[in-house]
Parts: C-alpha cells; structure tokens; sequence
C-alpha cells in the first residue's frame, strides 16, 4: 500500500494577518505563524510595542511588518486591507474585558466589549474574507474566543455575551464561505497568563476558581496556543471549519 503523509503545517508563502499582536496571545501567534515561514502583518494600536516585537522577529531572519491600526474602526479597516494584497491567514487576537456583576454593568462598559470583541472582529474578518474572495483565493480566518464562549462565568456576562456572539457568527461564515475555500474557526482558550488576566489572577477568591475548573491543574501561558493557531492555519486543518478548537485544560469538560 502507498502510506499517507501528515499534511504540511509550513505557511511558506502566505501572507498572515495578526490583530492585537502588541502582546499576550496576539505576539505568541504572530511568532507561532512566522516560525511555520508566513510573511506576518503585525497589527494593533500600540505602534511602539508592534515595532519592538517586529525587530525581535526579524532578528530571528522571520519576514515581519507593522500595521498600525485600531480595528474598532471600519472604514479604516477597510481602507488599510484594500491597500494591501489579500491575506492567507487572518489571527484576531484583539479583545478586552470589563468584568462586573451583571446587576453592575455600565452601558459604556457594555458598549466598549461588544464593539472590539464582536463588532470589531466581524467586520475584519469580513474584511479579510472580502479580500480573498476578490483574488479568488482560499484562506484560513481565525478569532481567538474564550472558553467563556461555551460556558458562563463569574462576573462575565457581557465578556461571556460577544465570545458566544462570535462563535455564532464563525458558524454562519464557515457555511458562507466554504464553497470558495475559506475557512472560518476560533480558538478558546482558558485562562491564559498575560497582562490582561493579571488583576484575576491577583484576586485569590478568583484564583481559586479557576484552580478548581481546570482539570489538568495549571492556568493557561500562551504557548499553550502557538500550536493551535499553526494547525488551523495550515493545510494540515484543510478540513476543520466552522468550529473552535477548545484549549481549556478540561474546564468546559464538565
């Protein structure tokens, strides 16, 4: 018999687009793209931290530039990709968290979550998807979620609310767009050690909670993820779309 060969997890060749890649997750997977060969667009807001983390790449001899960019703006989104030859990967790591009581929720707080985790991450991965329908071209989009886009969590009802909303939209756009080859899925990680879970972690009835939920016994770092988004972003996930790829040490198991 002629044996199967694992398909390839290199991306030589393709163009990878990162949002919210100044830090956390986003950089862990603008690095984890570049290792597998992809020329990598770094983008966010913070110009000065997309400029360092772009020179620590290149010094390692991966291709890298910088794309300043606040994503909660569509006509510039929109504008800034129309410039630019469509990208094969799309990695949206952009997000924030304004957690409270749901009793306690403000309306800017609301609004604030909502326009960068769901509103944001629609109209970018429109946008990327656009761009290669145009150059009829196939791709690999990817929103990094949360675990909390399958359960629900302590003070996290709005957090929790446009993580569930992308997951709903991934589901509708993978069904859209697999006809011409594009795949749509997300990543949900657990509880991931960065900046912006300092403050949970820093809170010990919080910390305790999350000790009790994760079934493997640690928290999340972010190479937990390289691997994740280097699968879904290769031929090696040509079949995979329209689903998350769960990273949660077991919390979402119960």
């Amino acid at each position: 018999m002629t044996l199967p060969r694992t398909p390839s997890f290199r991306l030589d060749g393709r163009r990878a687009l990162v949002a919210g890649a100044s830090s956390g997750i986003g950089a862990a997977s603008a690095v984890a793209l570049a290792e597998q060969g992809a020329h990598v667009t770094l983008c966010a807001r913070r110009e000065g931290e997309l400029g360092a983390l772009a020179e620590e790449m290149r010094a390692e001899g991966w291709s890298v530039d910088v794309l300043p960019l606040d994503i909660t703006d569509i006509a510039a989104v929109e504008a800034a990709l129309t410039a630019r030859p469509a990208f094969d990967v799309l990695v949206n790591s952009a997000g924030l968290a304004r957690h409270s009581p749901a009793v306690d929720t403000r309306p800017e707080d609301f609004d604030a979550a909502t326009g960068l985790n769901f509103r944001a991450a629609y109209f970018l991965t429109r946008a990327v998807a656009k761009r290669l329908m145009d150059a009829g071209k196939p791709g690999s989009l990817i929103n990094i979620t949360s675990q909390m886009a399958h359960v629900g969590g302590i003070d996290r009802a709005v957090y929790a609310a446009t993580k569930h909303a992308v997951e709903g939209m991934t589901k509708s756009m993978a069904i859209e767009w697999g006809p011409v080859g594009i795949r749509v899925n997300t990543i949900a990680p657990t509880f991931i050690r960065t900046a912006l879970t300092a403050a949970t972690f820093a809170n010990p009835e919080r910390a305790a909670w999350i000790a009790s939920k994760i079934k493997l016994g640690r928290v999340g770092e972010v190479t937990d993820i390289m691997g994740a988004v280097a699968f879904l972003a290769s031929d090696a996930a040509a079949l995979v779309t329209g689903t998350s790829l769960i990273v949660d040490g077991g919390w979402t198991a119960d």
